[in-house]
């Protein structure tokens, strides 16, 4: 990926962002977008349950339903998603090789094969999802890359925080309205 390749796709998403306060739309643009500026096989953005043991599918791009429906990644079970939701980034050259992965057969029906995962975060600290980019080839991923995807999961994580914001206040606001007119009855 060239630099003025990367500054357009990052601006594009930036867009993205600003044009929908929708989550599930604005993953899906940001997957979308990954996978094609990246040419990679597939994007998935998975976000925690509120209890924090799951990450719930949100959005992808590029990988079949069978494979976006193959079953919850339970963090307790994947260990590669432990090290992310530390705040690591993994890069791993060839997933059916590497026993940190939840449902490798599954990666290798779906002809995956090198992975890069990286911490979703909310207000820079804490980690509310993961984003991971699969290639279908065996792949080393630039530092180049690797930094337009830490841009990528902030800017995602910071569109969620957006999101979540504005329909705490709105639903804030609704309630006021309803406790006034009760109130003027």
């Amino acid at each position: 990926m060239g630099k003025t390749r990367l500054y357009k796709a990052i601006y594009e998403i930036t867009r993205a962002i600003n044009s929908s306060l929708r989550p599930k739309k604005v993953l899906s643009q940001i997957a979308e977008k990954v996978a094609k500026e990246m040419d990679v096989k597939g994007c998935f953005i998975r976000l925690l349950d509120r209890s924090g043991d799951v990450l719930l599918a949100d959005a992808s791009y590029g990988l079949s339903e069978r494979y976006e429906k193959k079953g919850p990644v339970e963090v307790s079970k994947s260990r590669i998603d432990q090290e992310v939701l530390k705040g690591a980034i993994l890069s791993i050259a060839d997933v059916r090789n590497d026993d940190r992965f939840q449902y490798p057969e599954e990666a290798a029906k779906e002809g995956l094969v090198s992975l890069v995962v990286l911490p979703l975060t909310a207000r820079g600290e804490k980690v509310i999802g993961v984003l991971r980019v699969y290639s279908g080839e065996k792949r080393e991923f630039s530092e180049e890359e690797l930094d337009f995807l830490k841009c990528v999961a902030d800017l995602s994580g910071l569109a969620l925080e957006n999101a979540r914001m504005f329909h705490a206040l709105k639903r804030a606001s609704e309630l006021a309205d309803d406790y006034t007119y009760r109130v003027d009855d």
